[in-house]
């Protein structure tokens, strides 16, 4: 029981802990979108029409593999969101009556996660990342 009140207390004395929480979830989901793109590429021809947009669609891969693994990471957080927000407003302005992903992508899941980009490329990483010395507890 006192290790679970010194944790809680932590959590209390850093409040950031959650935006740095939520940014490695969304990083790690749009990575692992990237790989569910990139495993189906014939989904990805037949959405892109042809081999003239099937370059926008690797984009699209690109950037959620390497943009979620460097929001994840808070490694260059805003070149992360920076290069994942066309492809999210693609999802909610061009895309929103068809499906971005095998399996459907709605459009309010492309529009929070577009909020979520626009607030880390923003605000950045936070105080939890890769790219700053973190102070964590002995679990």
């Amino acid at each position: 029981m006192k290790k679970i009140n010194e944790i809680l207390e932590w959590l209390a004395d850093h409040p950031n802990v959650a935006y740095s929480f939520i940014r490695v979830f969304l990083g790690a989901a749009l990575f692992v979108r990237g790989i569910v793109l990139m495993s189906n590429p014939e989904a990805l021809l037949e959405l892109a029409g042809g081999h003239d947009l099937f370059i926008w669609f690797s984009y699209i891969t690109i950037g959620h593999l390497l943009g979620g693994l460097l929001i994840a990471l808070g490694i260059f957080t805003r070149v992360g969101a920076f290069f994942q927000i066309p492809i999210l407003l693609g999802a909610v302005f061009i895309v929103s009556d068809r499906s971005l992903v095998m399996g459907g992508q709605s459009i309010e899941l492309a529009s929070m996660v577009l909020f979520l980009l626009l607030v880390y490329f923003v605000f950045g990483s936070g105080s939890y990342s890769l790219g700053k010395k973190v102070d964590l507890p002995n679990l």
